[in-house]
């Protein structure tokens, strides 16, 4: 709720890397916990471009893989999906809606 951010994206002419920065004004994370979110300070996320985001989160779940948000719909562009990978680090699962 009340989320406020600035996004600036770079990509290849070729379409096939895209990198996206994310800083989040508000809300703030102001617990200092071991595990943290998408809005903390510093790098704390990498997103990933997929395919059958269904699919993918499925097969993560079976193997034990910490999901901490559902399957969200961004307007009618992308379903986008939290998970929590290596060492804490967020990996943000994104499915370009055609």
């Amino acid at each position: 709720n009340d989320v406020k951010t600035a996004c600036v994206g770079l990509g290849m002419p070729d379409g096939q890397a895209w990198i996206e920065l994310v800083k989040f004004y508000s809300p703030s994370d102001e617990k200092d916990i071991q595990q943290p979110f998408a809005n903390t300070l510093g790098i704390r996320h990498i997103c990933f471009a997929v395919e059958d985001i269904e699919a993918i989160v499925a097969k993560l779940k079976k193997k034990g893989t910490e999901i901490f948000s559902e399957i969200q719909q961004y307007e009618e562009s992308y379903k986008l999906c939290y998970v929590r990978g290596p060492e804490g680090i967020i990996l943000e699962l994104a499915e370009k809606i055609r």
